[in-house]
């Protein structure tokens, strides 16, 4: 018996499409009340938390770039001549917003000149307690970079995040959909072991996937707000809470009007979602496993989940990933395998750190992050991708566009990967 659509008509969807679009013009104006605000004042006083600060050279001289999220909210660049380490600093920063900082900018984030009248150090506390004993659990810098950015998306060092873009998993280090995927399943697997002999015993009238995915859901959530949230892990766990309500009321899931929902819904409440690249990369990625979905059906489910949608997603998002970033390494083809090892690699790494064993991978994870050296930079041009986009959107509804979406990402695949 086939379930139901989450919506009954096109024009339901359309309504409600309408409803967030309506929404998220109302929020872009308010934002825009108050860009038009910020920009024509000579200066403003603000405090501020270091994000990420690192050196750069530039004419023979050395300065530091800064990354900062602002009291009022506000993520912003500058730069300092200060040699002295602000990372895990809280600066008092007189800022100078002018009109090169445009509307887009200040939605995400934007360069601003400033200077610094105040520093002091970050009061530790219980998340960075956390970071500080995964740190002591390995000697490298670059792994205390990697463990924190795959468990608390912390910032990377600019030569790991380097190296893993050349090995061609930056989606694994980035907090996405994928890890709040493993996440569910592990906290949902465990806490139903755990729930079925009571359930038995004591209420066996109750629902499993309401009980054990509230719990599971609440968790997570918390998991989301520990660690600032990121765009794409935002997205990632609004897509599991509102599909997990829909399969309590028994509606279908797999649906391109779902993810299309699920993301106007988003960047209405977050209008800053609309210039996150994190974030539409990510929508990306959903949309090609659904797209896969639809017509690689006829794959048993294991072979389809171990094989076809690793491979089939490395695939279909080359030419998505190629317009944004060029660098281009043969150790990227090995992307899939690596997705598949990180699936038991993510839980087990959690529960060695959480036993004080987290260095059992460092040998291996650090001769596997100085593999790639030499690199290609293949960029595809803009209107080669809008076409690849609109080709694949066509795609939902025709078979023939997915063969052809398909046959353009492996020749684009073979184009860069044999093109020197």
């Amino acid at each position: 018996m086939q379930r139901p659509e989450l919506f009954s008509s096109s024009k339901e969807f359309i309504g409600v499409c309408a409803f967030f679009v309506l929404l998220l013009l109302i929020h872009l104006f308010f934002k825009y009340e108050s860009y038009q605000h910020f920009i024509v004042k000579p200066f403003y006083y603000t405090y501020a938390n270091v994000i990420t600060a690192y050196s750069k050279k530039r004419n023979s001289r050395v300065y530091q770039v800064i990354k900062l999220r602002s009291d009022e909210g506000y993520t912003f660049y500058t730069t300092t001549h200060r040699r002295e380490n602000l990372n895990h600093k809280r600066l008092r920063l007189q800022i100078f917003p002018n009109k090169n900082i445009h509307f887009k900018d200040f939605l995400g984030t934007f360069y601003v000149k400033s200077k610094i009248k105040h520093q002091e150090k970050i009061p530790q506390g219980f998340k960075e307690r956390v970071l500080d004993r995964v740190v002591k659990q390995h000697d490298n810098r670059a792994l205390h970079s990697f463990y924190n950015a795959i468990f608390f998306a912390a910032p990377l060092q600019k030569e790991v995040r380097e190296q893993i873009a050349k090995l061609g998993v930056s989606h694994l280090v980035a907090l996405s959909g994928f890890h709040i995927g493993i996440l569910w399943g592990l906290i949902y697997g465990l806490l139903l072991l755990l729930y079925k002999p009571l359930q038995q015993k004591y209420f066996p009238y109750r629902f499993a996937l309401f009980d054990v995915g509230l719990v599971a859901m609440l968790l997570l959530g918390l998991y989301v707000c520990f660690v600032g949230y990121p765009a794409s892990l935002l997205r990632s766990y609004a897509m599991v809470f509102v599909g997990w309500a829909v399969v309590l009321m028994g509606l279908e899931l797999l649906r391109f009007r779902f993810l299309g929902i699920v993301m106007l819904s988003l960047v209405a409440i977050f209008p800053s979602l609309l210039v996150s690249l994190g974030f539409w990369l990510s929508v990306a990625g959903v949309f090609y496993i659904f797209l896969l979905l639809r017509y690689i059906d006829f794959f048993k489910k294991w072979v389809v989940t171990l094989v076809v949608i690793p491979i089939g997603i490395f695939i279909l998002m080359l030419p998505i990933v190629h317009t944004v970033f060029g660098i281009t390494s043969t150790y990227q083809l090995l992307s899939p395998l690596w997705s598949i090892l990180f699936v038991p690699f993510y839980p087990l790494a959690i529960l060695l750190h959480l036993l004080g064993m987290g260095g059992v991978f460092d040998s291996a994870l650090l001769w596997l992050l100085n593999l790639p050296q030499a690199t290609q930079e293949h960029s595809l041009p803009w209107w080669a991708t809008l076409f690849y986009i609109a080709l694949s959107i066509g795609a939902i509804w025709q078979k023939r566009a997915f063969y052809i979406v398909v046959t353009l990402a492996f020749i684009y695949g073979a184009y860069i990967f044999i093109n020197p």
